[in-house]
């Protein structure tokens, strides 16, 4: 049986993660603890802290067993996870536990990832006097939705957080649409000493993949905003030696079992699920593909790179930000035909430039958590 919740954070001040002279503590908010990039990117940075820090994740959804059985990954971070197990719906009771929590644990910065988040997390550090709130925002086409807009605006009048987006492109709507002034670029990185090149086919091999044959890999939740059915129907059109590899599970796994069967293409495509060696899958592909048709700053097309495989992807969000100018290639969103185009043009094209070297110089893990420890220490 799982405690409730106001016996997990009533036992928080035993655990000696807020009692440890000299540290600064960092409580993380999430919405949810699911495989996603938001949450990857937090369980990332709880690897780069220095000596002097410690971190936390806050889960408001979600209970500690079925998170973890869902997702092993969270295994090796039980010790820092705490779960709210806040029901769907507008919870005040949450604000509550969450304000109770931040006097427990007295962290110097609580930093919030995106609306929900924002709403509970955010004023429960103000009512606990929290010296530092970051919000960070991932997207920003949540914010089409008239009451999102409202509750965001409402959010930030009172909290007053510093608020990061995550991309250029994120920042310009952020000010169009809310009008907040202090607001700061640190884009998304990623782990290059665990994301690199690596063997083909030692990687196929271990991920159970054909080893002949061109490999187009995808990642991804397997839902309608993720596009995976844009890329089945691009299949078609490309050469039949051409076979996709799909990570990820979600809700659309059979339709889009339903729709290869009926374009003829279910053999040419390898349902993988959940991989927990994300390295290796990459590692195994001749071209990473994100047939998006809504992102933010994706961090799957870095991951892709960072192993030194070329990307296409649909033009939308920040897509374009994360993206190698010589080797990477944008499509039309929603369009197969197009997708199916730039594959080939990748594919065929000569690679004479490391797409690596790109993320090493522009989105390397190390350079954002430096940027997010110098923005928690300026914001009070």
């Amino acid at each position: 049986m799982q405690p409730n919740n106001d016996s997990n954070i009533a036992t928080l001040n035993q655990s000696g993660l807020q009692t440890q002279t000299g540290t600064r503590l960092t409580v993380h908010v999430v919405q949810h603890l699911a495989p996603g990039g938001i949450e990857s990117l937090v369980l990332a940075m709880l690897n780069h802290l220095k000596p002097n820090e410690q971190a936390l994740v806050v889960s408001l959804e979600g209970d500690r067993y079925s998170s973890i059985n869902a997702w092993s990954k969270l295994a090796n971070y039980q010790q820092q996870l705490i779960f709210l197990n806040k029901p769907q719906g507008l919870s005040t009771t949450a604000v509550t536990q969450l304000s109770r929590l931040f006097r427990i644990l007295k962290p110097n910065v609580v930093h919030t990832h995106h609306i929900g988040p924002l709403l509970y997390a955010g004023c429960a550090a103000r009512l606990a006097k929290v010296e530092s709130i970051v919000h960070t925002e991932h997207d920003c086409w949540h914010l089409d939705n008239p009451k999102h807009l409202r509750l965001q605006k409402l959010a930030l009048s009172v909290v007053k957080p510093r608020v990061v987006a995550d991309a250029d492109a994120v920042m310009q709507q952020l000010h169009r649409k809310l009008n907040y002034a202090d607001i700061t670029v640190i884009k998304n990185g990623v782990d290059c000493q665990r994301f690199k090149p690596a063997a083909q086919l030692l990687a196929r091999q271990k991920i159970k993949l054909p080893t002949e044959g061109v490999i187009v890999g995808c990642a991804g939740r397997l839902e309608y905003v993720k596009g995976q059915d844009v890329l089945i129907r691009s299949l078609p059109h490309l050469d039949k030696d051409i076979s996709v590899a799909f990570a990820g599970k979600g809700s659309q796994l059979s339709r889009l079992k339903t729709l290869a069967k009926t374009l003829g293409v279910e053999e040419r495509i390898h349902w993988l699920g959940l991989v927990d060696d994300m390295p290796r899958f990459y590692q195994a592909l001749d071209l990473f593909c994100l047939p998006s048709r809504h992102e933010g700053f994706p961090l799957s097309t870095l991951e892709a790179q960072a192993c030194d495989v070329p990307v296409v992807a649909c033009d939308v969000g920040a897509v374009k930000e994360t993206l190698c100018r010589e080797t990477g290639r944008l499509s039309r969103a929603d369009d197969p035909s197009d997708l199916a185009k730039q594959i080939m043009t990748s594919l065929t094209s000569d690679m004479n430039t490391s797409p690596r070297q790109f993320v090493i110089d522009n989105n390397n893990l190390e350079q954002m958590v430096h940027a997010y420890r110098t923005i928690a220490m300026e914001a009070k």
